[in-house]
This record gives structure tokens, sequence and C-alpha cells, in this order.
């Protein structure tokens, strides 16, 4: 197979990147469980991709998105929002 069919995909933007990283996160089982997660934009993911990701999470439906102390965030979910 040509060397140059591998070439073509680029690595993913930072907004990718930091879907994804969030998207762990949430899926872990322990944060499942008291459905809430506190997050932090880590230093290659770009302030407009962070802030994008973080309005496009906030605007679902039961999930709501704090600003805590610094840079940091909690983003919350069903029960953790009633309380």
């Amino acid at each position: 197979m040509p060397r140059s069919a591998f070439t073509t995909s680029q690595p993913p933007s930072s907004y990718e990147s930091a879907g994804r990283r969030l998207q762990a996160l949430i899926a872990s089982p322990s944060v499942q469980k008291v459905q809430a997660v506190t997050v932090c934009r880590l230093e290659n993911e770009r302030l407009e991709d962070w802030n994008r990701l973080l309005d496009e999470i906030g605007e679902t439906a039961g999930v709501r998105v704090e600003p805590l102390e610094g840079e940091t965030f909690r983003i919350g979910w069903r029960e953790y929002c009633d309380s």
C-alpha cells in the first residue's frame, strides 16, 4: 500500500482532544456514581476551544457547569444538579 495513504489523517484539534478527554472523565464509573466531575483546561488546549466546549456542555439539558476557583469547573448532572 502506498505510504501516502497513511499520511492523510491530521492530528485531532485542541477542541477534539479536550472533548475526548472530558468524555473519558465523565464516563468513568466513579464519576458516574457521584454524577459530577471537576475539570480544568490543560496547557495544550486552546482557551477558545475550552470555552466553546464548556458552553456546549452547559447547553445540555440537565447539565450544569459551575466555575470554581481559578480556571477550574465542576460539571454536574441529574441528582447533583438537584441538590
